[in-house]
């Protein structure tokens, strides 16, 4: 297994660190379960712009430092500050943070895995939501908490939680705020798999070393055309795969693929 090679200062509040083919981001504010502020929105952002721009980068993985994976949106963050009428503008946190955060995870033209190593609530359950690969913990939970201080679920939870779970489950964790184990959580369809404590993060590389040695652009046009079907009819979607099947016939990888096949021997893919 390679040695991570750290590229941030130990104390910045996404810690970066380099290992093989995967660049691993770790929020870093574990005295405040890794909650989310205007600052370290900056840092991550930057992070993927950073890996979105290395061709040597072939997929991430997302955890977090300490206890917990991330308990959402720090309610105490100037951000959230009251302005002149005496509230907050969530709305503008919103746009300004979450909304892009999202895209940009989407638009990642590697794959992406998490870690999830405890409590992820709020907004830091949707953000690891987001991600491709989501393992867990087994001590670790989901809760949609904002019904519990009179909001509605954002960083996409809206859009992600239906489509993983159903509306009848989604429903009812988001009205109800209530835990979800992560037992639970798999067996819903919301996460791809449940790991002993101690095993999570060797596990989590391990997949993510394995999404490296695969075709980047093939995973991340799969990712776009899934996410793209669930609105689509039938005959549509089948026409986006043929497009998306010319356009990918066309690169390196899927000759390089065919080749190695043919001659029994390890693929070397290179698109992105």
């Amino acid at each position: 297994m390679s040695e991570a090679i750290l590229l941030s200062s130990p104390d910045a509040l996404v810690q970066v660190a380099q290992r093989g083919a995967v660049r691993v981001l770790t929020l870093n504010r574990p005295s405040a379960l890794n909650s989310f502020t205007h600052a370290m929105h900056v840092e991550l952002r930057a992070a993927l712009q950073a890996v979105a721009a290395d061709a040597g980068v072939r997929a991430v993985l997302i955890t977090g430092a300490g206890r917990g994976f991330c308990a959402g949106q720090d309610l105490n963050d100037p951000a959230m500050m009251p302005g002149a009428d005496g509230t907050p503008d969530i709305g503008a946190v919103i746009e300004n943070n979450y909304r892009p955060l999202v895209l940009q995870l989407q638009a990642l033209p590697v794959p992406v895995v998490c870690a999830v190593n405890g409590v992820a609530a709020g907004a830091g359950a949707n953000f690891a939501l987001c991600c491709d690969v989501v393992l867990a913990a087994r001590s670790a939970s989901f809760i949609q908490a904002f019904s519990r201080i009179g909001l509605i679920p954002d960083c996409g939870g809206t859009w992600l939680l239906p489509r993983l779970v159903g509306r009848a489950r989604a429903l009812a964790l988001a009205l109800t705020g209530d835990k979800l184990s992560a037992a639970d959580a798999e067996r819903f369809g919301m996460i791809w798999q449940v790991v002993d404590d101690a095993e999570l993060q060797a596990q989590a590389l391990a997949v993510a070393d394995k999404l490296a040695a695969l075709p980047s652009k093939a995973l991340v046009e799969t990712r776009h055309a899934l996410d793209a079907a669930q609105s689509l009819t039938l005959a549509d979607a089948l026409s986006l795969e043929a497009r998306v099947q010319g356009e990918l016939g066309r690169a390196h990888d899927f000759g390089e693929g065919v080749a190695a096949f043919q001659h029994k021997r390890a693929a070397v893919f290179k698109d992105r």
